[in-house]
């Protein structure tokens, strides 16, 4: 069985994302939202098909897993209530099956725990796209330290360790002339300002140190207005950029949460060629990436075949040129993607199957 499954053929990736029973029964490539990779990966020489999971099958999931050459992984930290807890270990068992036998997983849960969660931000802070950045391990240090931080230093953004679609993400500001009161707008949309005690927040965030184990402390940045630039990776490559007017963390207007005016902008994709960004390329390409994988301990073949920096315009340079901040690093489940992407995914897939033979041969 094993010579048959590894003699020449067409490679196998199985795409994995979440979903119910009757998604697993019906998805196809055609009606996938992923259309456009399983096109990529056609054209590239390789088979791939869907692989839908929920726990109450995960079962079935991990023979499909087991049966494929490769897996591609899009599933968010945390959906309706359930967290990645059980489908990581899945993911673990099924790439610890060694090379000879197991198929190579993209993003592995271990390298989404060193690039892919809220703590990246304070372990590289030091690198060019870092800013003023604190962690906080458990409540008694967080209650010590950010208080006299938010008095002295103006106002910050709190950010649970894994999460995504703003859970977890705080702006915060010390209220003048009312000791111990805070002003706080969660990220979440649809979301307004509120006025509470110090101790209230505390308590509302004292259950980030139980699942992402810390919360991490970033200032604030007055240029978000001015918009997020996501720039999408493919291994240690520019895949594309996305410039996006959001509205996360800026109070709503007078019309509401739910107004037309307080929604985001839509999120205008560009290719890796796209001159505006040719600076932030090079800063990603030639300086932060590799001296990311130096902090974090993670090769080149490791990183995920499709990944995504989030950052916010920093202050200007004194020579007028834009700055920029790292907010946040998407491992888990990047999408939408632009137009180009699914052609890199495909051309770094091929590269993991040449390096998966390599370490078969040895």
């Amino acid at each position: 069985m094993d010579t048959e499954r590894h003699s020449p053929h067409r490679q196998t990736v199985a795409i994995l994302s979440r979903g119910d029973s009757a998604a697993r029964r019906d998805t196809t490539p055609q009606n996938s939202r992923f259309v456009r990779v399983f096109e990529a990966l056609a054209d590239a020489g390789i088979d791939a098909a869907p692989a839908i999971y929920d726990e109450s099958f995960a079962g079935t999931v991990r023979d499909q897993l087991l049966a494929a050459d490769g897996v591609l992984v899009w599933v968010d930290p945390i959906h309706q209530g359930k967290t990645r807890a059980e489908l990581d270990a899945l993911l673990r068992d099924v790439a610890a099956q060694g090379p000879a036998h197991g198929p190579w997983v993209s993003a592995h849960p271990d390298v989404i725990l060193k690039m892919g969660v809220k703590e990246v931000l304070y372990r590289t802070r030091h690198l060019g796209w870092g800013t003023d950045t604190h962690r906080y391990d458990t409540a008694a240090k967080f209650r010590t330290e950010f208080q006299s931080r938010l008095r002295a230093d103006g106002p910050r953004v709190l950010k649970q360790n894994r999460g995504n679609g703003g859970q977890g993400v705080w702006k915060v500001e010390a209220l003048p002339n009312a000791d111990g009161m805070v002003r706080v707008l969660h990220a979440q949309r649809g979301s307004t300002p509120e006025d509470m005690p110090f101790d209230a927040l505390l308590a509302r965030c004292e259950p980030y140190f139980g699942w992402g184990g810390c919360i991490i402390d970033q200032a604030f940045q007055p240029r978000l207005p001015d918009g997020m630039i996501r720039c999408y990776m493919s291994g240690a490559k520019v895949a594309g950029f996305g410039l996006q007017k959001i509205k996360a963390l800026i109070p709503p207007p007078p019309e509401g949460p739910d107004s037309p005016e307080a929604q985001p902008g839509p999120r205008i994709m560009h290719g890796p060629d796209a001159p505006q960004f040719q600076a932030l390329r090079r800063s990603m390409e030639d300086e932060w990436t590799p001296q990311m994988m130096a902090t974090l301990g993670i090769d080149e073949p490791s990183l995920p075949v499709i990944w995504d920096a989030d950052f916010l315009y920093g202050p200007r340079t004194a020579t007028g040129a834009d700055s920029y901040v790292l907010c946040e690093i998407n491992a888990s489940s990047c999408f939408a993607i632009p137009e180009e992407a699914p052609v890199t995914i495909a051309r770094t897939a091929q590269q993991r199957f040449r390096q998966s033979r390599h370490v078969r041969s040895d």
